[in-house]
């Protein structure tokens, strides 16, 4: 049995067999400011750094598009997204969990 890594996926070989096991995939917290489109909905996250010469922190925000498949989260509501296979052009994440819904 032969093991190598590629990235962060691990290749597992066996005489005849050949699997591939999934790394880990990043998981993004946000809140959704648009859910009109079917099965997915815009998620706004934000990335804290802190500044290369004066330290101080910066804060960035991206939207960034996600699967919902059961059209569940609405807007204004605190999700978590996890990164996944390319689903379209856009979405390369997937809804995992609503954290807090909406008022």
């Amino acid at each position: 049995m032969t093991e190598a890594t590629e990235g962060n996926v691990t290749v597992t070989e066996d005489n005849a067999n050949k699997t591939k096991k999934k790394g880990l995939q990043k998981r993004r917290r946000g809140y959704v400011v648009s859910d009109k489109m079917d099965k997915t909905i815009v998620v706004e996250v934000e990335d804290r750094k802190s500044h290369a010469l004066y330290g101080k922190i910066v804060r960035t925000t991206k939207r960034v598009k996600a699967h919902d498949e059961d059209n569940t989260a609405g807007v204004g509501d605190l999700v978590i997204i996890e990164e996944t296979r390319p689903l379209s052009k856009d979405k390369h994440f997937r809804l995992f969990e609503i954290v807090e819904k909406a008022r």
